[in-house]
């Protein structure tokens, strides 16, 4: 990797690569400017790993666009304070001299690749201009660097991702390709905003150990903003905490983690998830007083499944007429009993997403398939309806399940009606009862999705899959994108509202820790098939299978000790 990222080792110093002083951001409003980021200072020194964790809204991710000078103009605008890298203030150079900067010695990655990447270019494309920019490199050299960087970051078949466009890659695959990109320009500062949350547990391990050896082979200090707690204790040197746009606590990070200085941090490190607390126990917590509900005796499972297979076609021959058929999932077995949760775990690819889909029939399948003892298989649209009041979805982006045009009291009635249920009067009392049982004002009925924030966005989402009081709802990574608070939040819930009403869930997640809490049952998935599946407290305990232990293993430890 030496050959590939740098041509000698970057010397190491006390001096700062960049100095934040009392930076001000202005958000500018139709009523005027407004504080959004207020007297802020920090700084990070060569071969150093500052970590900036904070919720949504905290002012982390404009923080460093400032840095990068990529505030959009027409709504934000850095008010005072200087930014120093290497003793230049960036806010006083050109958009010109910026844009040698940007790339060359200062590198981002996003938190979301699609937004980042262009959809008319192919990988190979983007990642041979940002190298020719840079580092004046020419012909096929640029491109068996481009090869390179894929392979560094392990991609398979480099030589074939060059040739896609990013619609065709995976969210992970994505993910490493922006990362890549970052890294192939051999940065002094590498800001990384939220580079991991979409990816799977093993494959973050590989990222962030990735990053390490970046930073201790070259010197390359990094900025990485996470509201992983657990990335947090893995990588940092340093941590600053933000909330509200100020910097409320900042030091050494077992500092941070063993003695917090202020509420707030107190709070974040409280919310995390931590793998193995619930070791022996059969149940997730209680949240509630309320007795749990009890199934009647005799029911039988909410889901059943047996035998499911996904086969998507796949072009292939000169003109990518002929489609042979590829098997997602394949000989996939498991039931949900009624007020219980199967925790579906595995890496992106696995099927996990596809079986959840499957099992609702947005999918076609073979195999056979019952929702609360009725078979869906080979059901049309039409005979498919009745069944849908019983199992409903909530999907991983709230922001992209909710149509923008509607209020949100719009999107929570919908199901009702299509359904034809109730009257409109009746509706809108549903929508109101629904609104608070998520823990939000129904005087927010009239208000849209962008008025929100992503937790509330999918208080929202659970609202609507609410509505038609179904039996059994799907999660497809629910809480992924959440800050840890928000999702500690939201898990408690989903676990209020499954003891309340009975509620049984096929929870499709890649954090452990997360279907830790959640789960009764937990079913692995690997290449398409359950390679282990068993009560919650056997497969945390005592896994069978490798690849579980390693899903396990790569799991963050929010202790800074088990990394130093």
């Amino acid at each position: 990797m030496t050959a590939l990222l740098a041509d000698q080792p970057v010397a190491m110093n006390d001096r700062p690569i960049l100095a934040i002083e009392n930076l001000c951001v202005d958000a500018l409003t139709p009523e005027g400017a407004r504080r959004v980021i207020n007297d802020v200072s920090l700084s990070v020194a060569p071969g150093e790993t500052l970590c900036i964790a904070g919720e949504s809204g905290s002012g982390k991710s404009v923080t460093a666009l400032s840095a990068m000078r990529l505030l959009p103009a027409t709504s934000l605008r850095i008010a005072s304070g200087t930014i120093r890298l290497d003793g230049r203030d960036l806010a006083r150079l050109s958009e010109r001299a910026m844009r040698d900067v940007r790339g060359g010695e200062i590198a981002m990655i996003f938190q979301e690749p699609m937004t980042s990447l262009n959809p008319v270019m192919s990988i190979g494309a983007q990642l041979c201009e940002a190298i020719r920019q840079h580092q004046a490199a020419e012909g096929a050299s640029v491109r068996a660097r481009a090869m390179a960087m894929l392979d560094v970051v392990h991609i398979s078949e480099p030589a074939r991702r060059l040739q896609q466009y990013p619609h065709e890659l995976s969210g992970g695959m994505r993910q490493r390709v922006m990362i890549a990109m970052a890294l192939s320009c051999r940065p002094k500062l590498l800001l990384a905003d939220e580079p991991t949350t979409a990816l799977d547990v093993t494959v973050q391990a590989q990222i962030l150990s990735l990053m390490r050896e970046l930073k201790r082979e070259f010197g390359t200090a990094i900025i990485l903003i996470t509201h992983d707690m657990g990335v947090v204790a893995q990588m940092a040197d340093r941590v600053a905490v933000m909330q509200h746009g100020r910097l409320v606590e900042s030091g050494p990070v077992r500092t941070i983690f063993r003695n917090p200085s202020q509420p707030y941090t107190r709070e974040l490190l409280a919310a995390v998830p931590r793998l193995g607390a619930l070791a022996g126990t059969a149940a997730p917590p209680r949240i509630t007083s309320t007795p749990p509900v009890e199934s009647p005796a005799g029911a039988g499972p909410i889901l059943f499944v047996r035998d499911l297979e996904v086969s998507y076609g796949k072009p292939s021959g000169l003109f990518r007429r002929v489609r042979e058929q590829a098997a997602a999932v394949k000989d996939v077995s498991f039931e949900i009993q009624p007020g219980q949760t199967l925790g579906l775990v595995g890496e992106s690819g696995s099927g996990k997403s596809t079986t959840g889909k499957a099992v609702l029939g947005l999918v076609p399948f073979s195999g056979e398939v019952s929702i609360g003892g009725e078979p869906i298989q080979g059901l049309g649209a039409r005979a498919m309806r009745p069944v849908r009041r019983k199992a409903q979805m909530i999907f991983q982006d709230p922001y992209a399940s909710l149509d923008p045009r509607m209020t949100v009291g719009a999107a929570i009635a919908e199901p009702m009606v299509i359904h034809s249920l109730a009257t409109p009067a009746e509706r809108k009392d549903r929508v109101a009862e629904l609104l608070r049982r998520v823990g939000l004002s129904p005087d927010l009925a009239t208000r849209y999705p962008h008025e929100f924030s992503g937790g509330q966005r999918q208080r929202i989402c659970i609202a609507r899959a609410l509505s038609l009081r179904p039996s059994l709802i799907v999660a497809d990574e629910s809480v992924a994108a959440l800050d840890v608070s928000v999702r500690g939040r939201v898990l408690d819930l989903m676990l209020e509202l499954q003891e309340t009403l009975g509620l049984a869930y096929l929870f499709i997640s890649h954090d452990m820790a997360v279907v830790e809490r959640m789960s009764h049952h937990v079913a692995v998935m690997r290449h398409g098939r359950i390679v282990e599946a068993g009560p919650r407290n056997a497969i945390f305990t005592s896994p069978r299978e490798d690849y579980t232990r390693d899903l396990i293993a790569a799991v963050p430890i929010p202790d800074p000790a088990a990394y130093r």
